[in-house]
């Protein structure tokens, strides 16, 4: 069966993380959160990906966004969907969100290089959900879109030029390598539009 049981319960988790307990909303916008983490599941399930990585996906967020009063851990996630899942989140997890933009940003972007393959594949589905976002936003309002971000635009382009240079490094084969060139150049078009 592709639609899994498992794959339906990380749903129900996701949105119960994001959604019900919450109501997260995407970033300036009022769209709900949990369209995010469904978007990076059906990018991994057509780039291929196993079942698990496809659950980790829409999993991805649930650490660093739940509530102190619904804390989402690795040990709950490795419960309800196993140890695979469990480590990949974890993987893909930033920092703690109290630490600064660039800390955090930095220590994700060494992170890189000692991430799985298939922690990568998370990884580069979320920037392609992310990006591929950010990128239509900006054909809508131009640098506006940056003022409800934690960084100024060439700060974030950079960041996301850097990542996915790094994650192309560590895996050059990724299945979704063409999607994050694309991406790259779409990027470094918005760094010359003011």
């Amino acid at each position: 069966m592709i639609y899994s049981d498992k794959i339906k319960a990380a749903i129900r988790f996701a949105t119960k993380t994001h959604e019900v307990y919450q109501k997260q909303k995407r970033k300036g916008k009022d769209i709900p959160y949990i369209t995010h983490p469904l978007t990076v599941g059906i990018i991994l399930s057509r780039a291929g990906a196993s079942e698990d990585v496809i659950v980790a996906g829409i999993l991805h967020d649930t650490i660093e966004d739940s509530t102190p009063a619904k804390k989402v851990t690795r040990d709950m996630i490795y419960e309800r969907f196993g140890k695979t899942v469990a480590e990949i989140v974890a993987d893909v997890t930033e920092p703690s969100k109290e630490l600064s933009w660039d800390v955090r940003k930095s220590q994700s972007l060494e992170h890189i290089t000692h991430s799985s393959h298939d922690s990568l594949l998370v990884k580069s589905a979320d920037i392609v959900a992310n990006a591929t976002e950010l990128i239509k936003d900006f054909q809508k309002e131009g640098d506006k879109t940056f003022s409800r971000f934690n960084a100024p635009k060439d700060k974030a382009l950079a960041m996301y030029d850097r990542v996915i240079t790094s994650i192309l490094q560590v895996w050059p084969e990724n299945p979704l390598g063409d999607d994050l060139k694309e991406i790259r150049q779409a990027q470094a078009q918005m760094q010359v539009v003011r």
